[in-house]
């Protein structure tokens, strides 16, 4: 039995729901489906061990093709909509991993085996779509982003997204101690309050991991010092919205930019980060500055529906990830952070990153 994770069986979900509906909607600033901007779907490509097998919506049925265009297996485009509403509720009513024999049985039927994305393809599902304006067809890949089990993380934490922050006073081993001992619910937060409150000063020091620094640079070379402050901030106020924090390191301006010429400024690169995050960009691969995702991002809401923010769309899309995405605190033990230690006769705490979406 085939078991995979919700976000891994989303994927499948997208599969099944785009070739039953035919089309993909594109979404507003606000992931509101927008009625008359759509692109008709003509195939979804898969590529599996070195072979591409070609999905095509053929008038009401759906057809199964291999590289030279010979027809494998025909069926109506209604067993995939009948499918994909089934993977839906499993991933509702799951956790963790677990198998869906049903889904499992058809798929091996259709001859998809490879139900998660390769990191090294260019985007999450590969698509050909109808231009109405254009009265094209083209291909696209697109990443995918799912909210049907819960909200997707954007920008995913590891030990390679550790920031750390040199303490600048006086702390003594017992001081150390008593901080590193607060295990309440809130624990980074308060430790840092505790330092704080120790006459001490705590300043960004550097990035970790070198790739995870090298690519945030290619953002802007400031970069790291703003997500480091964005991310510091997230610690010291009751805020942890993207777009909150934007404005509060925009009233901080500790890149000295000329805010009366481009008051902007940290709002672009931020979201830059975001939209580069989304399409792409991850933490420990050093990125070329190329999205994966040359089409855009599909979401699956959490009532299941698809729609998508394409290429076409980038102002919305920019958008809805600034205002629909927050810092959150991954497990301090498993990526060793948030607390004092000491090296070199200097006092140091990492913090990690994490965004997710809200």
């Amino acid at each position: 039995m085939i078991k995979q994770n919700k976000g891994e069986w989303s994927e499948l979900y997208v599969f099944l729901k785009l070739l039953g509906d035919g089309v993909l909607y594109a979404a507003d600033a606000d992931l509101n489906k927008i009625e008359d901007l759509y692109y008709p779907l003509i195939e979804i490509l898969r590529k599996e061990n070195e072979n591409t097998k070609h999905y095509v919506k053929d008038d009401i049925n759906i057809k199964v093709k291999d590289e030279n265009n010979n027809t494998l297996l025909e069926l109506p485009a209604t067993e995939f909509e009948t499918k994909a509403k089934v993977l839906y509720n499993a991933i509702k009513n799951n956790k963790g991993a677990f198998s869906v024999e049903e889904i499992e049985n058809f798929i091996n039927f259709i001859q998809y085996t490879k139900i998660k994305a390769n990191s090294a393809e260019k985007g999450d599902i590969t698509i050909v779509l109808h231009d109405n304006k254009t009265y094209r067809n083209d291909l696209f890949s697109f990443s995918i982003k799912s909210y049907i089990g819960g909200a997707p993380t954007l920008f995913n934490p590891g030990p390679s997204t550790n920031f750390t922050y040199k303490i600048i006073g006086n702390l003594s081993d017992e001081d150390i101690k008593q901080i590193n001992s607060i295990d309440d619910h809130s624990k980074i937060i308060s430790r840092i309050e505790a330092i704080l409150n120790k006459n001490c000063r705590i300043e960004f020091f550097n990035v970790e991991h070198e790739t995870c620094k090298a690519n945030l640079q290619m953002i802007d070379t400031l970069f790291p010092l703003i997500m480091s402050q964005i991310l510091f901030n997230r610690y010291i106020s009751n805020k942890n919205g993207i777009k909150e924090l934007t404005q509060v390191i925009t009233e901080q301006n500790p890149c000295n930019y000329d805010l009366n010429i481009q008051p902007h400024s940290y709002e672009f690169k931020i979201k830059n980060f975001l939209t580069s995050s989304a399409l792409g960009m991850t933490a420990a691969t050093p990125w070329s500055g190329l999205y994966r995702a040359t089409g855009g991002c599909i979401i699956a809401k959490e009532d299941g529906e698809t729609l998508c923010y394409h290429a076409y769309n980038y102002n919305d899309f920019q958008d809805y990830l600034y205002n629909n995405t927050r810092i959150e605190t991954p497990s301090t033990s498993r990526y060793d952070f948030g607390y004092v230690y000491k090296e070199n006769g200097e006092n140091y705490i990492k913090l990690n990153l994490q965004v997710r979406f809200i």
